[in-house]
């Protein structure tokens, strides 16, 4: 096993607090000619995808750094029917201070402001967390558009993106309606895209394909280009509502979609993995999946996101690990 030292953007967390997205996916004009010509080789996906976490590894102080910039990646998130504004509160506390001090201290960061890059909430919650991340520059993400199955009015859908925005949400995740992907109607698939970022204003577009539900990598790169032509500045896999959510063959399909839309265009769009990644060891493979196929500046969270909630706990337990040689339980590192 070939052991991979850590590039310079990985083992430097950020040391403020995220700064702005780049500039805005302006979008093109829909073109069926490219979406209907894709065709994915499953077998080759599936090796490929087999090879990212066997062929490299990362030990020591370098895994160390590049557990820290897991978390600066990261969309520290709470989706739950039982959610209340006490809960939201601590977790934007915990967004704040993402690692125990002394475990910093220890690292070598203790002098350094440190977060996550994002809080996730519903819609309800927005203000909420607004107030509670005040002056610490971590954006709020808003899912809308009736997270997670999508299917509520086309108006409803819209309405809620705007509330969102206007409660001070600076990213909005939707979801699509997967039946424009299972029947090929990427007109409108791309029409839906472009109002939702229409209704977003100057807020950032995350489209969230639901992989898991459209049966086919071809229909998730052809989604992904549809969405990407529409004016997404994310792809997202998944709600982590799905039976089956972030799969490395699917983050390797959607990757390579946003690679070729960015050859093709000159813009960079960013990915944002969702749903089944709990372990700092799952962290590890994504980010080397990011820098192989997409290159360092997708190791940062202007590009890169982990959706993510029980993961921190396990990233905070192998930081203390490093720093200590003892594993800790993890009620240590609570949420929230």
């Amino acid at each position: 096993m070939v052991k991979t030292r850590t590039p310079p953007s990985a083992g430097a967390p950020a040391s403020s607090p995220p700064s702005p997205p780049p500039a805005r996916n302006p979008g093109l004009p829909l073109e069926l000619d490219w979406v209907e010509d894709v065709r994915v080789n499953l077998s080759a996906v599936e090796r490929r995808a087999a090879t990212l976490g066997t062929r490299r590894s990362v030990k020591k102080e370098w895994q160390a750094a590049w557990l820290l910039r897991a978390i600066a990646c990261m969309d520290l998130t709470t989706l739950a029917g039982d959610d209340t504004e006490g809960r939201v509160r601590r977790l934007c506390a915990k967004a704040r201070q993402p690692v125990r001090a002394d475990i910093l201290e220890a690292l070598g960061m203790g002098e350094r402001d440190f977060s996550v890059a994002a809080v996730c909430v519903y819609h309800r919650f927005v203000a909420t967390a607004v107030d509670a991340l005040s002056g610490s520059g971590i954006p709020v993400a808003a899912v809308s558009t009736a997270f997670p199955h999508g299917l509520a009015p086309f108006e409803t859908r819209l309405a809620e993106i705007r509330a969102s925005v206007a409660a001070g949400a600076r990213e909005i995740d939707v979801v699509v309606t997967r039946e424009h992907v299972l029947t090929g109607d990427w007109t409108a698939l791309y029409d839906e895209v472009r109002a939702f970022r229409d209704a977003c204003g100057p807020v950032h577009l995350k489209t969230i394909l639901a992989t898991g539900e459209l049966r086919t990598l071809r229909n998730v790169y052809r989604a992904s280009l549809v969405a990407m032509m529409a004016g997404a500045d994310f792809i997202k896999t998944s709600t982590g509502k799905e039976s089956v959510n972030a799969t490395l063959p699917v983050g390797l399909t959607m990757v390579r979609a946003l690679r070729e839309y960015g050859e093709r265009t000159g813009v960079k769009i960013g990915f944002k993995p969702a749903g089944g990644i709990r372990t700092a060891k799952d962290a590890l493979v994504w980010l080397i999946l990011m820098k192989e196929e997409a290159g360092d500046a997708w190791l940062r969270p202007e590009l890169f996101r982990f959706g993510a909630s029980s993961l921190l706990a396990d990233i905070e337990r192998q930081l203390e690990h490093h720093v200590t040689g003892r594993y800790s339980a993890f009620h240590r590192h609570p949420l929230a």
